[in-house]
């Protein structure tokens, strides 16, 4: 069957009031970044649904391309004729036909927006399903469970047939909640934290740190890849690689040991604020899970912290690691992150870190370095470029002569 167009239902858009075309502006924006290679589409979003009028575009591959998009609660294919009996006819027994198993049902549910129309809803649903009775065998209906549900939508500007609809991804459109910067490493745990402050509307630009010769190339496209996972949900997400190996050098070799972990850290948090800073950002993302590791207990924590006053968002802080790790499974960045390839926060981990670090020591111990110029030099060489869902591979293809 080739469909016209597809038909987009919004999820808590609906109870944004007067807010409610930002909303969907933000929607059809991230929609248009996530198709950008299909310019035949047409998107046209409207008060309560959105429409992809297709152009020949491949169906399913624009299908698959909306199924990560926050915001979105439902869509289904469908195709559109005028407010036409006898082509309403036709265009319904062709979709079922298309979705028809042998022994299977039917039913025809029908809503009726424009009551102009020459049926109301009960004689659309005989009219309609009589017609495919007749003209198709093996087939009977079930008005509790069927196999196809034929929905039919009559609106002013014509009647909509679809016999598929398919669950979005719920949430908020990614940007609708502002700006964060999401300390991207290539473990497991911070792009699920880019994931759910994605799903709550937040726009995340990925940070990365990259310390060659101590980490390869194979590393920093890991985490590229990562963020083109996370650009599923949004169309694009921005990335910065933070060229680390000064900061992390002089911290190994002017820090006492147990503190290298906690100041390794801080530097980090300061350079993500700055790029932040930068990009008018509202708040830090990172994956830290309270407890998981020495630089994640409270008191780390508290010391870490105290280098800004900007809000730091954790969103998987309570979450155990099985839990975390079912959510980067269905979110397909698990295998990509348990790759062995070495990043910076491995590198030069000192055998007995600090779990309680004094705040005032850590202070003390950066006071002999000029860390305040490293930073700016660090953020002033930062790599920045955007990683596009529709040209993940295009990215690959940039950084393989590197390996």
């Amino acid at each position: 069957m080739k469909y016209d167009r597809i038909v987009v239902r919004y999820g808590e858009l609906s109870t944004k009031g007067r807010n409610r075309k930002q909303f969907i502006k933000k929607l059809a924006h991230n929609v248009k970044r996530a198709i950008a290679d299909f310019p035949e589409v047409k998107v046209f979003g409207e008060r309560d649904r959105m429409y992809l009028l297709l152009n020949g575009a491949d169906d399913q591959v624009i299908l698959e391309r909306l199924r990560p998009i926050f915001g979105i609660q439902s869509f289904s294919p469908a195709v559109r004729v005028p407010q036409d009996l006898e082509e309403m006819k036709q265009a319904g027994l062709s979709l079922v036909r298309a979705m028809h198993q042998p022994g299977g049902s039917f039913k025809v549910n029908a809503r009726r927006a424009d009551r102009s129309f020459e049926l109301d809803t009960n004689g659309i649903n005989q009219e309609l399903g009589g017609y495919i009775l007749q003209n198709m065998e093996d087939l009977h209906v079930d008005v509790k469970k069927p196999d196809v549900k034929l929905l039919v939508d009559v609106r002013s500007e014509g009647i909509f047939l679809s016999c598929q609809t398919i669950q979005g991804a719920g949430g908020l459109p990614v940007s609708s909640s502002g700006r964060a910067m999401l300390m991207l490493s290539g473990g497991i745990d911070s792009p699920v934290a880019g994931y759910l402050a994605m799903k709550r509307g937040v726009e995340v630009e990925a940070v990365h740190f990259h310390s060659p010769p101590y980490t390869s190339e194979r590393a920093k496209q890991k985490a590229v890849d990562l963020a083109g996972k996370l650009a599923q949900y949004s169309g694009q997400v921005q990335m910065h690689v933070v060229p680390f190996t000064a900061i992390q050098e002089m911290i190994k070799k002017q820090i006492p040991e147990g503190f290298t972990m906690t100041v390794t850290r801080r530097m980090m948090l300061r350079i993500t604020d700055e790029l932040r800073r930068r990009r008018e950002g509202l708040a830090i993302v990172n994956g830290e899970s309270l407890g998981q590791v020495a630089s994640q207990t409270l008191e780390s924590m508290l010391a870490i912290n105290a280098v800004t006053p900007t809000p730091i968002i954790r969103p998987v802080v309570s979450m155990d690691k099985n839990e975390i790790i079912e959510i980067a499974q269905a979110i397909d960045t698990y295998d990509i992150s348990v790759q062995p390839f070495e990043d910076c926060c491995t590198i030069f981990t000192p055998p007995s870190p600090k779990t309680r670090p004094k705040l005032e020591k850590v202070e003390r111990y950066e006071s002999f370095i000029d860390f305040e110029a490293m930073v700016q030099e660090a953020v002033n060489m930062t790599e920045t470029f955007s990683v596009e869902v529709a040209d993940t591979k295009k990215v690959q293809d940039e950084f393989s002569d590197l390996f």
